[in-house]
C-alpha cells in the first residue's frame, strides 16, 4: 500500500502509518508483526518502528505478541464528521425513519470509486453483508453510491469509476460506459435510486441525495432491506416517499446548521 504518493512533498512515513491503521479490521482485529507486514506490503522493521510509535501515540496496544487498535483511532473520525455536523443534524431524522419503516437506514459518501459509510442506525435483520460506519463498498453496484455518482459531471464520474476500489470485495464484472452513463442520467431526472441484489444476493436498497446550503449533493441516504422480506414495489411505494421527506428534512436543518457561526454550532 505504501510508496504511491509523488511529489517532494508527500510525507512517505506518515502514509505508511496510516497504512498500518488501515490494514485492521472485522476480519483481521488482532495481528502480529509478521502478518501487519504482509497486509501492508512494508518490510518486517519498518512496521515494527511503525507500529512502537503507534503504540506510544496509544493508537495501538499489543498482548501476547499480537497487536489490536484502540479506542483512541476514533478520535480520527469522529474529527471528521464533527467538522462535517452532518451526524449531529442527521442522527434524529434517522433514527425516527428507522422507527416509521422498521429497516435499517445509512448515509455515505463518495471516496474515489468507492462509498464509505458515515452514519448508520440499524435494526437487528439478517443481511448478508455486515455494516458499520467507516464501512467501504464499490458505490456502483449501491444505491447510494449510484445517487453520488450522478451527481457528478462528466469527467468527475469518469474519474471516479477508474480509481480503484479500495473495499477488499472482489472485483465485479466490469459495465460498459453507455449502460453507466445511462443510469446516472436515469437517477439524476428521477432523483432517487434502486440496488437491487447487485450487491449482494439479498440485498435491496433505494437512496436519495442529501444535499448542502448551496444545493450540491454532498452525501446519499438510504432504506435497506431483505429481498426476501421487502418487494421492489413496497420499497420504491411505501419506504421511498418516507426517505425523501426524512432527506429533505436534513437538508434543510443541515442548511441551517452550517448557517450558524462557527461557536454556535455544538448541539
Amino acid at each position: 500500500m505504501a510508496g504511491r504518493g509523488t511529489g517532494p512533498d508527500f510525507v512517505e512515513s506518515l502514509a505508511r502509518g496510516l497504512d498500518v491503521l488501515a490494514c485492521f479490521d472485522e476480519r483481521r482485529p488482532r495481528m502480529t508483526l509478521s502478518e501487519i507486514a504482509t497486509a501492508t506490503g512494508l518490510a518486517r522493521p519498518t512496521a515494527r518502528r511503525l507500529l512502537i510509535t503507534l503504540e506510544q501515540l496509544g493508537m495501538v496496544r499489543v498482548d501476547d505478541g499480537a497487536f489490536t487498535l484502540t479506542p483512541q483511532v476514533l478520535r480520527l473520525g469522529a474529527a471528521y464528521l464533527s467538522s462535517l455536523g452532518l451526524w449531529e443534524v442527521a442522527r434524529g431524522h434517522l433514527r425516527r425513519l428507522v422507527e416509521h419503516t422498521g429497516q435499517s437506514s445509512s448515509m455515505a459518501q463518495l471516496d474515489g470509486s468507492d462509498i464509505v459509510y458515515v452514519a448508520r442506525v440499524a435494526v437487528p435483520k439478517i443481511i448478508g453483508l455486515r455494516v458499520h460506519i467507516g464501512t467501504r463498498f464499490p458505490a456502483l453496484p449501491t444505491s447510494q453510491g449510484k445517487v453520488l455518482l450522478a451527481a457528478l459531471e462528466p469527467a468527475a464520474l469518469d474519474e471516479a469509476l477508474a480509481t480503484p476500489s479500495r473495499s477488499g470485495l472482489p472485483p465485479l464484472p466490469r459495465r460498459d460506459a453507455e449502460s453507466v452513463a445511462e443510469e446516472m442520467r436515469v437517477v439524476r431526472t428521477r432523483g432517487w435510486a434502486l440496488a437491487d441484489e447487485e450487491l449482494a444476493p439479498g440485498i435491496r436498497s433505494v437512496a436519495v441525495p442529501v444535499r448542502d446550503g448551496r444545493g450540491d449533493v454532498q452525501a446519499a441516504m438510504n432504506v435497506t432491506v431483505n429481498a426476501d422480506e421487502t418487494s421492489v414495489v413496497r420499497l420504491t411505494d411505501e419506504l421511498l416517499p418516507l426517505l425523501i421527506e426524512a432527506a429533505r428534512a436534513i437538508t434543510a436543518d443541515w442548511t441551517l446548521w452550517q448557517g450558524r457561526p462557527p461557536d454556535q454550532r455544538a448541539g
